[in-house]
């Protein structure tokens, strides 16, 4: 909650014009937030972690060690696009797992950054994003999965996405990834994607054939 309060804080600044634009990079306890789309069924049943209701868009997801979780906090220019905007953060995360060596793109209809599907599984989310914006101005932000334990997803619908899986650079790249080795790089390219010193690019994962959650879909010779 103390994360909240103090967007919360910087975000009233930033609408007054009393305060800059601000980008923190952080690492929370174990904790579940859940947007506002968030259905009854895919929240946690049992277990020891926090449920908090936020006020971002999207669903659920799960924050904790291992995960670096950036809130930038920005005056966005009218007239304003959040499309455009959400667009720049998943760039920025693009860019970072270029860096590293982890092939990531865009998922057509979907948010965040995905590696596509392989021999080692489905599609799959590396980096996720639920942002609000309030009197022109944005709370929330991203996570990218460094070298968390992912077991925690397996208690909930992350994002309410049945048909897909969650991923982590370290388990993709087969080393420890840390949160202070991503960290750095994670400032510079969301800061350089939002500024415009980062172009967008079309990084739409290719897809071998039709997609549609709950159907198989067969060739017939």
């Amino acid at each position: 909650m103390a994360a909240w309060d103090l967007q919360k804080e910087i975000a009233e600044e930033r609408a007054n014009g009393t305060g800059p634009d601000t980008l923190l990079l952080l690492e929370h306890p174990p904790v579940y937030t859940c947007g506002r789309r968030t259905l009854d069924e895919e929240r946690p049943r049992g277990g020891g972690t926090p449920v908090i209701d936020v006020d971002r868009g999207g669903k659920i997801t799960w924050h904790g060690p291992g995960q670096l979780v950036g809130y930038p906090i920005v005056g966005l220019t009218e007239p304003m696009d959040v499309v455009q905007y959400v667009r720049r953060i998943e760039q920025g995360l693009i860019d970072v797992c270029d860096r590293l060596g982890v092939h990531t793109g865009r998922v057509e209809g979907r948010s965040g950054v995905w590696l596509p599907a392989d021999d080692r599984g489905p599609e799959r989310k590396v980096a996720a994003i639920g942002i609000r914006v309030q009197r022109g101005v944005t709370m929330h932000g991203f996570e990218i999965n460094c070298n968390a334990s992912l077991d925690a997803f397996g208690d909930i619908i992350p994002c309410g996405i049945k048909d897909a899986g969650v991923a982590s650079l370290s388990h993709e790249l087969g080393r420890d990834v840390t949160v202070a080795e991503v960290l750095p790089m994670a400032r510079a390219s969301v800061l350089a994607a939002l500024d415009g010193t980062l172009p967008l690019t079309d990084r739409t994962l290719a897809r071998t054939g039709p997609v549609a959650p709950g159907i198989t879909f067969a060739s017939i010779p």
